[in-house]
């Protein structure tokens, strides 16, 4: 989508997202002012630029990738199996050393902070897999997305169930016990808890049916419409594109190419190459 296709959604309502004027955790991840660089005028909300690393002590996978989110749109990160997406997204969330380049949000270098600390500064990731606590119910799984704050956390859960009513439905079922496409409504609700500026999705339809997909789908666009910024690695590239504002190919921990969801799926190399035609 572009611009102004995103214009066409409607009213945001920050709502599920931190309220700015709320202190956030516990002072987790403070750093010091000397620490603290502000990006240039106008660069997205959330950006991962010119980031190389790899894991540990290994070779680098990402080279020189940029991933970035503005404030109330999707980005996606697509590409082959093997292609450093989940990567790129780990890097931003400080789950892997970022040897070259640097990760600011809204302006601020997090570079350094850990992933715990990034929560607190309004980020929060869903990875692919063990994403829910199978043996607590649903209600308890929302509640522990709620871990960092200090305020009633009601109004939010109702938020989350009128997201996703079958939650609401099942909030007192052990989440082990719910279906694919349920556990990761679960995993997404139990992220919204914290209040994020900034949801990362890895891979959130995966194993999930046609029909799941979209829904899913549809509510990561409310999810949106709130004001959150949305970052997601997504198989299902043609679908995730046909919602995305902004989308990544990524090839061998490179950016291959970026540009609206709409242009990318209408440009004949990516559709040829990455998209089946």
């Amino acid at each position: 989508m572009t611009n102004d296709s995103y214009d066409a959604r409607g009213n945001k309502d920050a709502s599920l997202g931190k309220d700015p004027g709320r202190p956030v955790g516990t002072g987790v991840g403070q750093v010091s002012a000397h620490e603290k660089t502000r990006g240039a005028p106008g660069e997205p909300f959330l950006i991962g630029e010119t980031m190389s690393g790899g894991y540990g002590k290994g070779p680098d996978i990402l080279h020189d990738c940029t991933i970035a989110v503005n404030e109330g749109e999707i980005a996606v990160i697509v590409g082959p199996n093997g292609a450093g997406k989940s990567t790129a997204m780990k890097a931003v969330f400080g789950m892997l050393d970022v040897r070259q380049g640097a990760v600011r949000l809204g302006g601020e270098d997090i570079t350094a902070l850990t992933p715990q600390a990034r929560v607190a500064k309004g980020m929060a990731f869903v990875p692919q897999t063990s994403n829910i606590f199978t043996s607590m119910t649903v209600e308890e799984n929302l509640e522990m997305g709620a871990f960092l704050r200090h305020d009633d956390i009601s109004r939010t859960m109702e938020q989350v169930y009128e997201l996703f009513p079958i939650l609401r439905e099942k909030r007192l079922q052990a989440a082990g016990e719910l279906s694919g496409g349920q556990r990761q409504q679960v995993a997404v609700g139990r992220a919204l808890m914290t209040q994020p500026k900034v949801l990362m999705l890895d891979e959130p339809t995966a194993g999930v049916s046609p029909i799941v997909m979209d829904e899913l789908f549809d509510r990561i666009i409310e999810v949106a419409r709130t004001g959150i910024s949305i970052l997601m690695v997504e198989q299902n590239a043609r679908q995730a594109l046909e919602i995305a504002d902004k989308g990544y190919v990524l090839v061998q921990g490179r950016n291959r190419f970026t540009d609206t969801g709409k242009a990318l799926l209408a440009d004949p190399e990516v559709r040829k190459s990455f998209l089946g035609g």
